[in-house]
């Protein structure tokens, strides 16, 4: 059915504990400034709205809730670079050595390792980053000829399961790209574009093995977010219930925020977990084949870059990055 052991994927969760820590903090964090934020707003606009009536304020709170979200969520997006680096990446480095059963500190010695590994494959955030967008647009690209080879078929209704499918896939090639990277400090070359050129090759021999393990992974992590999100309802109507404007609206907020960060915090490092070792068992022993980089040249402006960036890459490019 799949190509993982859930068993050995807890038994990375908890070798990794401190990453997972930091990872709830991080998320939780994030959580908590969204909520507060939007409370925030809520009472502002709520404040200004008692010069109207009843419906004026209220209006004024959900407007106001909404500028405190959007405004908080504007600002992690502009540190996204920084929480891929700082988080996920040093996350991945420990994971990596661990399935490889390479000795790895324990506790707080794991974050001064995984900086040094990070550092070492990457260089700086910026680049780390650079590195990511290019990867998940060939992997995009991928995920695409998948969905035109069904496309193709005339089979009557198929164009309602092909939508369908299409809405999964995308779904479930979300951590594709960190399996890559992966891959990037695994193979421990210098020069980390190269190697994210040749992991993608071999992600996209493999791609059918990938996407199948992947699809049940993305299933089994929504159900799981969807059940935290019923199970965070109850708490977010209670912490609603001191804020002005719609309590309704304000505790499916809430519920949606936690949910998210229960899955970026925990179910997000299992799935990879699991994905990193579908990934390594697949591709053990294989080459890259250069039908598959031709074709991935051919189709794909993104692999031709990252293909210029590991040609033109030079030692020194590291530190200047």
């Amino acid at each position: 059915m799949w190509d993982f052991s859930i068993a050995k994927s807890l038994g990375l969760m908890i070798r990794t504990a401190p990453f997972v820590l930091f990872r709830v903090i991080v998320y939780f964090g994030i959580s908590a400034a969204l909520v507060i934020m939007t409370g925030a707003g809520a009472g502002i606009g709520y404040s200004v709205g008692l010069l109207g009536d009843e419906d004026f304020r209220a209006g004024l709170a959900t407007w106001g809730g909404l500028a405190g979200f959007g405004l908080t969520s504007g600002v992690i997006f502009l540190f996204r670079d920084y929480i891929l680096y700082l988080v996920k990446a040093g996350h991945i480095a420990v994971m990596v050595e661990y399935l490889d059963g390479r000795p790895v500190p324990l506790a707080q010695g794991q974050f001064v390792y995984a900086r040094q590994v990070v550092m070492e494959r990457f260089g700086q955030a910026s680049a780390l980053f650079a590195l990511d967008q290019l990867v998940k647009g060939v992997i995009n690209v991928i995920t695409g000829l998948g969905e035109a080879m069904l496309s193709i078929l005339q089979i009557p209704g198929l164009d309602r399961i092909v939508g369908v499918v299409r809405a999964y896939l995308r779904l479930a090639v979300g951590l594709v790209d960190e399996v890559i990277l992966a891959y990037a400090i695994r193979e421990r070359s210098e020069n980390a574009w190269e190697a994210a050129h040749d992991g993608l090759v071999l992600y996209a021999q493999n791609a059918r093995t990938m996407l199948i393990n992947a699809a049940w992974l993305t299933l089994i992590s929504w159900i799981l977010a969807v059940l935290v999100f019923f199970a965070m309802l109850a708490p977010g109507a209670a912490l609603v219930w001191f804020l002005p404007g719609d309590g309704n609206a304000g505790a499916f907020l809430f519920a949606v925020i936690f949910a998210w960060a229960v899955k970026a915090a925990l179910i997000e490092p299992f799935a990879l977990a699991c994905m990193l070792q579908v990934f390594f068992k697949v591709t053990e022993g294989q080459e890259p084949l250069p039908e598959w980089r031709g074709r991935l040249t051919h189709v794909s402006d993104k692999f031709r870059q990252l293909g210029e960036k590991a040609v033109g890459w030079t030692p020194d490019q590291k530190a200047k990055t």
